[in-house]
Formats: C-alpha cells, sequence, structure tokens
C-alpha cells in the first residue's frame, strides 16, 4: 500500500506515467521535461502561459526548473521494484517467494521462470509465449485447445479441430505469424498515412500559428486606426450636439434681448409723452419756444424701420430649428453606420451591361453595351414588348433577387436623366413607363441644374447639387434598400429608398440627350470607413 501510494506521488499529472527527467514550475508543480515542453509549445502564441495542473497564469515563457531532487527518488524508487511490477506474472513453481517469469506455457497453463523453463519440456505441443495471465483467451472456447490458425473468411483465430471438424472446415487459412505479418504490413501502411496526415496538419497548425502571428500585428495597427476613427465620429456628433442646442437657445436669447430694447425704447418714449405734455400745460409762450430739445422730441420716426423689421423677423420666426430635417438627416446616417459590418472589403463582379432588346429606338448602345447616348436617327430594331417604345430608356441586362450590391454611372454628360431601378413588370409605353413615376422603379433624376429622387410620381428635392460626375446606387434586397452616393472625395449619401421588394431589380437609365456610361459594379461585402467619413463630414 505504502509503495502504490508513492508511485501515485512520482506520476506526471500530463502522462500519468513515472516522471522522467522530471522539472518544475515557479508554481511548485513536476512535470516530465518533454510533457510540459509540449503543453508549453501548444500555449504558444494564445497571449500567455499557465500551469496545467494550478492554472496559475505566466505572461512569458516560464523557465524550466531540473529537479534533481525528485529525479533520485524516482530512480531509487525504480530500482527498488521487481520487473514483475510490469508484467504482474510470477513463476507458478516458485511457491517459496515470487519469482517473475520469462515466459508462460499455454499447453500445460503455467509461467516460468529462468530456472524452471530450462527443464521445461521442448514437445511441439508446448508452446511458449511472453509472460500471461490470461491463458484462456489464447485457447478456443469451444475445443479449448490452443488457437495456432487464422481463418481468412471468418477473420477469426481458430485451434486445430476448428479447422478440420468445426465450422471452419474448408476456409482458406493461415498460420498466425503469417497472419500477423499481413495485418502488421496493413497496419504499418495505415501508420503511414496517418502520419503523412499529422504532418500536413502540424504544417496547417504552423501556418495558421504565423499567419495569426501577423494577424495580431496588423489587428494592433487596425485597432488604433479604428480608435481614432470613432473618437473622430464621437467628437464630430458631439460638436454637431452642441451647436444645435446652443442656436435652439440662441434663438430665444434673441428675442429676449429684443424684448429689452424695446422695453427701454418703450420707457424712452414715456419719458418724452411726459416732457412734451409738460410744455403743452404750460401758460408760459416764452417758455414754451425756448425750450431747446423740442426737435428730438418731435423726431417720432428715429429707428422705426429698423425695430419694425427686426420685430417682423422675430414674430415669424418659427422658435425652433428645423428638428423634422436634423432628424432625416441623422436617420440616414444611422442608417448608413448599421450597414457597416466587420469585414470591410469589397469584392468585385462582371461589369452590368446594357440590355439592347429593351432600348428605345432612339438610344445608341455602345458595342461594349456600356454606354448609352440620345440619337436623332432611330435605329430600326424590331418592337417588342421589353422595348420602350414612348421614353428614350433602356434596363441591364442582369437582374439582382437577393444579396448586396452596387454599380456606378458616369452622368457628367447630360443634364437630363434617370438612373435607379425598375422589376421587370415595369410598363414600356406611356406615362407610367418613364423610370420613377410609377410604384416598380426608383430613380436619381437630373433636370437641368436640380436633383430628385423620385418614385411613384412622388419627388424629394436634394438640398445640393452633386459635385462630382459619378454616382452610385446601393441595393440591399433583402433589407429593402435602394440608396444613392455622390462619388465625390469625401462620399457622399444623397438618398435611400426603403421598401420590401416583391420582383428581381433591374438596373435603369433613361437619357434626354448626351451620353451615360456604366462603370462597373459588383457584390458588396461590406462598407469601408471612409464612406461612413464622407457621409458626417
Amino acid at each position: 500500500m505504502a509503495s502504490a501510494n508513492l508511485r501515485a506521488e512520482l506520476e506526471c499529472s500530463v502522462c500519468l506515467n513515472i516522471y522522467t527527467d522530471p522539472v518544475n514550475l515557479r508554481c511548485g508543480h513536476n512535470f516530465c521535461r518533454v510533457c510540459i515542453d509540449r503543453v508549453l509549445d501548444t500555449q504558444e502564441g494564445s497571449g500567455g502561459y499557465s500551469c496545467p495542473q494550478c492554472r496559475e497564469k505566466f505572461q512569458d515563457r516560464p523557465a524550466l526548473q531540473k529537479n534533481i531532487t525528485l529525479r533520485n527518488i524516482v530512480e531509487n524508487f525504480l530500482s527498488a521494484q521487481p520487473d514483475q511490477e510490469e508484467s504482474g506474472v510470477f513463476c507458478t513453481h516458485c511457491v517459496d517467494s515470487p519469482v517473475p517469469a520469462v515466459r508462460s506455457c499455454l499447453h500445460c497453463e503455467v509461467s516460468l521462470c529462468d530456472k524452471h523453463l530450462r527443464v521445461h519440456k521442448k514437445s511441439p505441443e508446448h508452446i511458449l509465449c511472453d509472460p500471461t495471465l490470461s491463458m484462456e483467451s489464447r485457447k478456443c472456447s469451444v475445443h479449448k485447445k490452443i488457437l495456432e490458425y487464422y481463418c481468412t473468411e471468418d477473420d477469426t483465430c481458430i485451434c486445430v479441430s476448428c479447422s478440420m471438424i468445426g465450422g471452419h472446415k474448408g476456409h482458406e487459412m493461415e498460420s498466425l505469424d503469417g497472419a500477423s505479418e499481413k495485418k502488421k504490413k496493413t497496419l504499418r501502411k495505415v501508420l503511414q498515412k496517418l502520419l503523412t496526415k499529422r504532418e500536413k496538419m502540424e504544417e496547417r497548425v504552423q501556418s495558421l500559428q504565423e499567419h495569426r502571428r501577423k494577424v495580431e500585428v496588423k489587428a494592433t495597427g487596425d485597432s488604433e486606426r479604428v480608435t481614432v476613427l470613432f473618437r473622430d465620429l464621437r467628437r464630430h456628433l458631439e460638436d454637431l450636439e452642441k451647436r444645435i442646442l446652443k442656436e435652439i437657445s440662441r434663438r430665444a436669447e434673441r428675442i429676449s434681448i429684443s424684448i429689452r430694447d424695446l422695453e427701454i425704447k418703450k420707457e424712452e418714449l414715456s419719458r418724452k409723452m411726459r416732457h412734451i405734455e409738460e410744455l403743452c400745460n404750460m401758460t408760459d409762450p416764452l417758455t414754451v419756444l425756448q425750450e431747446s430739445d423740442t426737435g428730438d422730441l418731435c423726431d417720432t420716426e428715429d429707428g422705426d424701420n429698423e425695430d419694425r423689421e427686426r420685430y417682423e423677423e422675430l414674430l415669424h420666426d418659427g422658435g425652433g430649428l428645423d428638428v423634422a430635417g436634423i432628424s432625416h438627416t441623422l436617420h440616414t446616417l444611422y442608417d448608413i453606420i448599421t450597414e457597416v459590418n466587420v469585414s470591410f472589403y469589397i469584392q468585385g463582379a462582371a461589369d452590368i451591361l446594357l440590355d439592347v432588346n429593351t432600348a428605345h429606338n432612339n438610344l445608341h448602345i455602345s458595342d461594349d453595351r456600356k454606354t448609352v447616348s440620345k440619337s436623332d436617327r432611330k435605329q430600326n430594331r424590331p418592337e417588342t414588348p421589353e422595348r420602350f417604345q414612348d421614353y428614350p430608356q433602356v434596363l441591364s441586362s442582369r437582374s439582382f433577387s437577393s444579396g448586396r450590391h452596387y454599380w456606378e454611372v458616369d452622368v457628367g454628360g447630360p443634364e437630363n436623366w434617370r438612373v435607379g431601378m425598375c422589376y421587370p413588370s415595369i410598363e414600356r409605353r406611356e406615362g407610367e413607363a418613364v423610370i420613377g413615376n410609377n410604384n416598380k422603379s426608383w430613380c436619381l433624376w437630373r433636370n437641368g441644374d436640380k436633383y430628385k429622387v423620385r418614385h411613384d410620381s412622388k419627388e424629394i428635392p436634394l438640398p445640393t447639387n452633386i459635385s462630382s460626375n459619378r454616382v452610385r446606387i446601393d441595393l440591399d434586397y433583402e433589407a429593402g434598400r435602394i440608396s444613392f452616393y455622390d462619388l465625390c472625395d469625401p462620399i457622399r449619401h444623397l438618398h435611400t429608398f426603403t421598401t420590401t421588394f416583391t420582383e428581381p431589380l433591374y438596373g435603369g437609365i433613361g437619357v434626354g440627350r448626351g451620353y451615360i456610361k456604366m462603370c462597373g459594379g459588383g457584390m458588396r461585402r461590406g462598407r469601408r470607413p471612409e464612406h461612413l467619413l464622407g457621409v458626417i463630414q
């Protein structure tokens, strides 16, 4: 019992075997050097190290201290243990004191030490094997004879009787040694495959560890840039909030100042009135005529126009800001922020091409199907149900029924154009066919020097003109959003339509004169932070 307790104290908690080259950590726990090195290797790159027994953490890889005392104790313990500790099999004939067995005889069902093995019978029926306590497992359960053959048809070990009179009669058989060697050969092939697979796994682990180190280095810089970005955003929003609140309080203050000024002027008028009344009540004409400031008293128009204008301005001032406009802008900003995800990249896709089969006969489509221009000469295309008949419009050949996409258009040529998206069921004749004039299309529209967005014949004027020659249309089909952007520097958000889409969507272009060019498109995986800065600034 004491030996068993001591052995338990000398077992490594990682491999559960007796310590080999024991070392300890600063926390005092001991391990085999190979075991703890393997554990620390797996923790490398995880941001720290820890003891596998008590979980104490170390910022740097801990130094391993050789435990000489424990090593000596292990060596003394092992030297004091007899070899039978490994097998637990003793000689059957040594009854006075236990002597470790070196072989077992399956025929006699005895285990033998070196001394008794020398005098044991050597006849063929005496089959010797390594020391074992489970001799029954090496005999046939039916005939109680030694298992000598391997039945390849039933994949089982059998005795002589099984091969001659038992259920395996006539089956193909092999010797145990031969069958064992064949199985070992198969296992070696499996082992080689597993070794190769493990090597590949190790290569992948090393590759990912190296990639993780690079990502961690890059993440540090990215974290700093994102932190600065959001700090600036918060500062801009806080400054905007202060300006709006200051303007709100300043308006009431202006009225208070005007009331105070009017009260002072009213008091001055009252003083003049009292003085004039005193003069009017005087009976001495000389005193009345010699009054020196009667000119000022009679000047009743002094400052009247200025006071009247200020009064009218303040009276017709609603007393508040355009909260609805501010709210709309901030909600637009919120919509843009919610579109930002953590995969800040855009994956390019095939350019969007124009569908000649939908083009009005006064529209010329370039050979690469990316540019459309208004022509005074008809193109003599056949009239089909898909073609726009009354208005110079054309649709894209590609449709979108899911996902997030964008496409860009060069609108620098004409002064009258429409770009947007529409359902394939849009009318192709008369007024209902114009993009934006029905509930099946959404567009950004320029007419002269005015810019508007339009849907279902309802239009919203844009407060500012487009400063660049290129616009972007963003589509988030599942979210039901179509957004328009001015691709100036920085990018500026113009408007977002929100609805629930019921059909696939096609790109649509209408042009009054000049030309419009498709500049490409793609599948949008995320919005870069610069886009968000462009909206806020």
